[in-house]
């Protein structure tokens, strides 16, 4: 792996709080992803599922983790199994975890190699009542693929059909969304790295750039600094290209006078960052951008102090969309018959800033969070207001990622990314 080592700590704690949550007599597993074949002989590059990798720093393929806080044997407590490695493999692929290595990363001291799970399963799944197993149920999930989790879970089912099944997504929903802080030092790092990006570009920029030039230049920023690449698919995009939310592309020359809109993030330890920046391609706003671009600052300042404990998502949108129309307003874009004739379901603030304002961000971009629940100290949001403007040929957005403390204002760990108007075209100008 490419990020330092983490401290088992943060495992050993998140297995504790897990089966906290776990019924008597229960047992959980969670499986790795699969590596996703491409054709022929390739395949994607491999990226662990974030449920083990949360309860034990495991980041390898065919890996499996059982936890059964009861079992009358103390050492089946927890469980890894791991891929055997041998001299081939370690000659063709590298180094594979060997059990002592695998102590160290999860603090998890009962290893077994794969070829012996129906054996030891057999055993403990005679000791228990319950067995969990480990559903998607993110609220953006749309998954048509056969997993290596829903593979597990087939078999599991079949092979113990007395067995009462119960759910891990809703403890690990709760869980994950409140990060430790060994975690919210890790998504620092990670919005450091992409904060050099950012300053890179600044200075890279210029008239006939191309898209694509400008996300390498991410890439290299972020992989000289320990991070694989990007957290999500990155947007750069020029002129009316903003105007498309996932514009994706990126392969557009940038024109003199235009504005490019950024969204784009380094991942770190596979904990995500998600940074989004609007520049001008020669260095300077004009008149009009920087008003329309100062609105969406400001939305997006007014937006961060509403997330504190106890704050309502739902409610806070709507808040967030009064702060919007109160800026089209000033801005020309829409007048007052707009507002007093709107469709409560889509106000007209909607015409030019149609998406959500903040998400959940860990270990997924879009994280583990029950948007239902009222908002704690520890959970970590983007806050991303837009103005998306097509007749006028660009699009704003502005995004940081914001850590909720017990009191005040919330954290800012994209507080040194640069982001008022002034200080962007100051850089890209010096």
């Amino acid at each position: 792996m490419k990020y330092d080592p983490i401290e088992n700590s943060l495992f050993i704690k998140n297995r504790k709080h897990f089966t906290a949550k776990m019924k008597p007599n229960s047992l959980a597993v969670f499986n790795s992803n699969d590596i996703y074949p491409i054709s022929a002989d390739s395949t994607m590059p491999f990226e662990q599922h974030r449920d083990i990798f949360y309860l034990s720093g495991i980041d390898q393929e065919e890996s499996i983790l059982v936890l059964f806080p009861d079992c009358p044997k103390e050492k089946h407590r927890e469980i890894l199994f791991l891929k055997e490695t041998n001299e081939h493999i370690a000659i063709w692929e590298g180094e594979k975890l060997t059990k002592e290595r695998a102590l160290e990363v999860s603090g998890i001291a009962t290893v077994y190699w794969l070829k012996d799970m129906e054996k030891i399963m057999f055993e403990i799944m005679t000791q228990c009542d319950t067995v969990y197993i480990n559903t998607n149920e993110h609220y953006r999930a749309s998954v048509e693929t056969e997993t290596r989790e829903d593979r597990f879970t087939k078999w599991l089912k079949q092979r113990y059909p007395a067995h009462a099944v119960a759910k891990s997504a809703p403890i690990l929903q709760r869980l994950r969304s409140v990060k430790d802080p060994i975690e919210i030092d890790l998504m620092q790092k990670a919005c450091n790295i992409t904060e050099k990006g950012f300053r890179r570009i600044l200075k890279f920029v210029k008239p006939e750039v191309w898209e694509f030039e400008i996300e390498a230049e991410f890439m290299h920023e972020f992989l000289r600094n320990r991070s694989k690449g990007f957290a999500y698919t990155p947007i750069v995009a020029s002129g009316n290209n903003a105007n498309v939310l996932h514009y994706i592309e990126n392969n557009k020359q940038c024109k003199s006078g235009d504005l490019i809109l950024l969204d784009v993030g380094a991942e770190y330890a596979n904990y995500s960052s998600d940074m989004t920046r609007t520049i001008p391609v020669s260095g300077r706003f004009s008149d009009r951008q920087k008003a329309v671009y100062n609105s969406v600052n400001r939305v997006k300042i007014e937006a961060t102090k509403m997330l504190v404990p106890g704050t309502d998502w739902a409610e806070y949108h709507v808040e967030v969309g009064k702060l919007m129309t109160s800026e089209l307003l000033d801005l020309g874009l829409i007048d007052k018959a707009d507002v007093q004739n709107e469709n409560p379901d889509w106000p007209a603030y909607k015409k030019y800033f149609m998406h959500g304002t903040s998400h959940n961000i860990g270990l997924d971009t879009h994280d583990y969070g029950i948007l239902t629940e009222p908002m704690q100290a520890n959970m970590v949001f983007t806050v991303e207001p837009g103005i998306y403007i097509p007749e006028e040929g660009f699009g704003i957005r502005l995004e940081d990622d914001v850590v909720i403390q017990e009191q005040g204002a919330p954290f800012n760990l994209m507080k040194n990314i640069p982001i008022e108007a002034d200080e962007i075209e100051h850089i890209m100008n010096s």
